[in-house]
């Protein structure tokens, strides 16, 4: 794999698992929405976007849930090793969102791994300044090594592992096959 760091891959989840792990997470979603008319579905930069398309899509579809707003925000901290890149994490407001109200609505956050909690609690702490009515975070995978206040509403699948081994979310379009790989490096 070009560009993948280097080490022992083990796929821990298919595509067509990961498919059933979304609708499940759908469904999740779909019973915190209940009765709430204004919703927007925030993905987190990069792979937390396509995944809450994915999440959005099956809200629309087989939900019902047809007026969300669709937004997506971009954080940085660490590189998909889990190199640290920015020792503050680092959060670029897209200029359409300066404006942003997000009064009256119930926000999904959705990222791809929850790791020490950095990027969600900073893409939170940014939603809240928009005064959503309620904000609830959304991972594919949680890592349970968070080691901010933060919680994750609704989890995909929660993975254990070692502090050196990382978690891979192969998101399409970044990667061509939705899997989630445990890389452990060489």
């Amino acid at each position: 794999m070009p560009g993948k760091p280097k080490g022992q891959r083990t796929c821990l989840y298919t595509p067509q698992q990961l498919d059933a792990i979304v609708d499940d997470m759908a469904r999740q979603a779909a019973g915190l929405l209940t009765g709430r008319s204004q919703i927007a579905v925030v993905g987190i930069l990069r792979r937390g976007a396509p995944l809450a398309d994915r999440l959005h899509t099956r809200l629309r579809e087989i939900w019902g849930l047809a007026d969300c707003v669709r937004l997506d925000l971009k954080i940085e901290r660490y590189a998909d090793d889990l190199t640290l890149l920015h020792p503050e994490t680092q959060l670029t407001e897209n200029p359409t969102h300066a404006s942003l109200d997000l009064a009256g609505h119930t926000v999904l956050v959705v990222d791809d791994v929850m790791y020490r909690g950095h990027s969600m609690l900073r893409a939170v702490e940014y939603l809240a300044g928009k005064q959503p009515d309620e904000i609830r975070t959304v991972v594919l995978v949680d890592r349970g090594a968070a080691k901010l206040p933060v919680r994750t509403d609704i989890v995909g699948v929660r993975l254990d592992v070692a502090p050196t081994d990382v978690i891979e979310c192969n998101v399409p379009p970044y990667e061509a096959q939705f899997r989630i790989d445990l890389l452990q490096p060489g």
